[in-house]
């Protein structure tokens, strides 16, 4: 198997939300355990999400899990970007539409100066995304 570098995205208890929203946006197969699923028998915490995963027809995979108040502040989301780059255009304007539902639009997807087509988006839950549409070669 090859070495992958993938996302690993943390939510206060947003969790299901966001990645069935991601799902929606990027397709793929989602697989969600809880903290209840996997033995934590507190109430207040058995339905967060420990761990969830999508893996996408295209090949991306992204993790996420919410955070139980045990274990201090949640991350915040946003201090970095996913990355989404190809030249299959009607795929990644695909992508960045559906991100868009309630996103704040950073940068329009349009012609960049390299010669490519790039935009940049913070979405709803606040994690910031880079679409990049390489000419077809």
């Amino acid at each position: 198997m090859a070495t992958t570098l993938s996302p690993y995205l943390g939510f206060g208890d947003t969790t299901r939300e966001a990645m069935t929203f991601y799902q929606g946006a990027l397709g793929g197969d989602l697989q969600i355990s809880t903290f209840g699923d996997l033995g934590n028998d507190n109430p207040d915490e058995s339905g967060l999400v420990m761990h969830a995963a999508l893996t996408t027809p295209a090949g991306f995979t992204l993790f996420a899990a919410d955070t139980p108040s045990s274990h201090g502040p949640a991350p915040v989301p946003g201090g970095f970007s996913v990355s989404i780059f190809g030249d299959d255009e009607a795929e990644l304007r695909g992508y960045w539409d559906k991100l868009s539902d309630g996103a704040t639009v950073t940068m329009p997807l349009e012609n960049a100066p390299w010669g490519d087509t790039f935009g940049m988006l913070t979405d709803k839950f606040g994690v910031s995304w880079m679409v990049n549409i390489s000419p077809a070669g």
